[in-house]
């Protein structure tokens, strides 16, 4: 059983309220060791992340990520220095947690740190989602419980789903710093022939593209619907409070088209707490 430091809870806690995740209900339905490990999951993800998204030269990112890199093999060889990886020892011990899923995290962020993702290839999109959300989840349904084959083909599923309706979501965001997530064989097929975001973005057949790649998003959806009924139900359930949020999001985007805007599609509160009350008691 994990020693929950208090101080270091207090600190994991404190760095996912500030993010605003909708996750953080999901890991409020989880007993106190087991929302330690995701709380610690939670916070090195949001540190690695927030140095690929923030400005500045591509080559100082990479060499902060290569801290990072170090500092996970510190951990895992028992000598951590950051508030971070040090709540992160006892999880990775308990829930036999890989360390090449949290290095397969800070590659995604490289991949954003490099500004590659423009008009990536299918192929590239894919390998970027299994790092920067496939990973996490495979890494969170030990936390959960499930250690299982299934639980591990949910993480999978569930992880390409939720970052495509991410990706789906957010296009004009993106657009505006210069990224476009949309498969470039997908742009090609619609006749988009520019590597300008902006451009793309005033493109008449965008929403088709998007269109196109949501169905993808929708297979996984089903995928990951399908492992999960062969899962523990209890064990799962902020798998399936965090899906299901998710859904949401889909759902209302598939209502407007798949069709790019500002300010993006967001779940309304009452939205969020009918997901809260109905998956988290189940």
């Amino acid at each position: 059983m994990i020693t929950v430091d208090p101080v270091l809870y207090e600190d994991m806690a404190a760095r996912v309220r500030a993010a605003g995740t909708s996750f953080y209900w999901g890991m409020r339905l989880l007993e106190t060791p087991r929302r330690y490990g995701m709380y610690g999951i939670y916070a090195f993800c949001r540190e690695v992340d927030d140095i690929a998204d923030e400005p500045g030269d591509p080559a100082d990112k990479r060499r902060r990520l290569g801290w990072w890199r170090e500092e996970i093999e510190r951990l895992y060889q028992g000598a951590p220095t950051h508030a971070v990886t040090r709540a992160l020892q006892g999880p990775i011990r308990e829930y036999e947690l890989p360390q090449a899923d949290f290095v397969a995290v800070i590659d995604g962020c490289e991949m954003d740190g490099d500004n590659a993702m423009v008009r990536p290839s299918l192929a590239k999109l894919e390998l970027y989602c299994d790092r920067v959300a496939a990973a996490v989840g495979r890494l969170s349904v030990r936390v959960f419980g499930e250690s299982r084959p299934q639980g591990q083909r949910v993480a999978n599923a569930t992880g390409m789903a939720l970052q495509l309706t991410n990706i789906l979501r957010d296009v004009a965001v993106d657009a505006e710093i210069g990224r476009l997530y949309l498969p470039d064989e997908l742009l090609s097929a619609h006749g988009i022939a520019s590597h300008d975001p902006a451009e793309v973005l005033a493109h008449p057949a965008l929403a088709s593209v998007c269109r196109e790649l949501a169905e993808t998003a929708r297979r996984h959806f089903a995928e990951s619907d399908a492992a999960m009924a062969t899962c523990s139900r209890r064990a799962m359930r902020p798998a399936t409070l965090m899906k299901e949020m998710y859904r949401g999001v889909f759902c209302r985007l598939e209502a407007e088209g798949f069709q790019p805007r500002l300010p993006p599609v967001r779940m309304p509160t009452g939205a969020k707490l009918y997901c809260v009350l109905r998956y988290g008691l189940i």
